[in-house]
């Protein structure tokens, strides 16, 4: 095994308990953490080239007008008012009038910053207007790095094809408000709300997308080893075995063993790992408890173990994340 695991057993009462949804379980811990968010106010011609950012999304709402965006290398296409894109990869991105109109670099235009977060920019030569709120996120929860593995590229909603009065087009009109009066406290609300509708387009995603049901979210979706899965998520100090997790799916240990790694990509104790690593690696980066604490939080009576563990699967020690968290504070 990869890991040297504390004494205590898995808790019979616990797997006895009502599993529910394992996949609405893990998107409701979903949340988001903006970086950055910027309300653009265009007027044509214009257009704006944006860098590309690692490890995180990006999205952007198209509040009136329209335009054409680039992601990455891909082929232009044409976005209109109530349509929100998101980009899952972190790509450079390209907004311009006109598929000809030179590009400027954000060092290039006049932006304002408004606090720590917001920022707007007004520009252009004076034609139609075009209006964009666009946002630079993060999603923090240990299971974020197995859904953004498996979320396309560009994830694009008109909203305008909702039934009228529908929530999510009442948010973006809601938005799209605030960020025309900007009243006291509005790019506050704007980033709240923000947040809210990407987690809801990712969740369209899952639940409406054929490809959305494979790997990870096909596992946590299946009746029998969807339960294992969500064991590991509610209690990943447990020590877990090949034959309490078959137990938990109601499986043999060897159909067990065979489904979970055909559905997810890595043999259930792997995912063990997997899952413990990504919790400690959260928990590096949002708190000050000591490493040695971490470790044994997570299930490892050694600190040396954990760290081997740590980095087999993010190729470097805690401590470096630890060091880097602070280097950015």
């Amino acid at each position: 095994m990869m890991m040297t695991a504390t004494p205590h057993v898995p808790n019979p009462d616990a797997i006895a308990q009502p599993l529910g949804d394992p996949l609405g379980e893990i998107l409701h811990l979903l949340k988001l953490t903006g970086t950055f968010y910027c309300q653009s106010r265009l007027t044509a011609p214009w257009g704006v080239a944006i860098p590309g950012f690692d490890n995180v999304m990006s999205f952007a709402v198209i509040i009136g007008g329209r335009c054409w965006m680039t992601v990455g290398g891909g082929d232009p296409f044409q976005v209109e008012k109530g349509n929100l894109v998101l980009m899952t990869k972190g790509q450079k991105l390209n907004f311009r009038s006109d598929l000809d109109t030179p590009l400027l670099t954000l060092d290039e235009l006049p932006i304002r910053k408004v606090t720590e977060l917001y920022e707007t920019l007004e520009f252009g030569g004076g034609g139609e207007e075009t209006s964009i709120m666009y946002g630079i996120v993060r999603l923090d929860h240990a299971a974020s790095g197995l859904l953004m593995q498996l979320l396309p590229e560009v994830l694009k909603i008109d909203t305008w094809t909702e039934d009228a009065g529908s929530w999510f087009q009442g948010t973006l009109q809601f938005i799209a408000r605030e960020a025309r009066e900007l009243r006291p406290g509005g790019e506050t609300v704007i980033t709240r709300l923000a947040d809210v509708v990407v987690i809801e387009a990712i969740r369209r995603w899952i639940n409406t997308a054929p490809e959305a049901n494979r790997g990870w979210l096909k596992a946590a979706r299946d009746p029998q080893i969807g339960r294992a899965v969500l064991a590991i998520h509610r209690a990943p100090a447990d020590s877990w075995t090949l034959e309490t997790l078959a137990d938990v799916a109601g499986m043999s240990r060897s159909a067990f063993s065979a489904r979970f790694t055909e559905l997810v990509g890595m043999p259930a104790i792997e995912y063990l790992t997997v899952w413990r690593m990504h919790l400690a690696r959260a928990r590096l980066l949002e708190t000050s408890q000591p490493i040695a604490a971490i470790s044994a939080s997570l299930g490892y009576q050694s600190e040396p173990a954990f760290n081997r563990a740590f980095k087999r699967v993010f190729h470097m020690p805690p401590g470096q994340v630890r060091k880097t968290r602070a280097a950015n504070s």
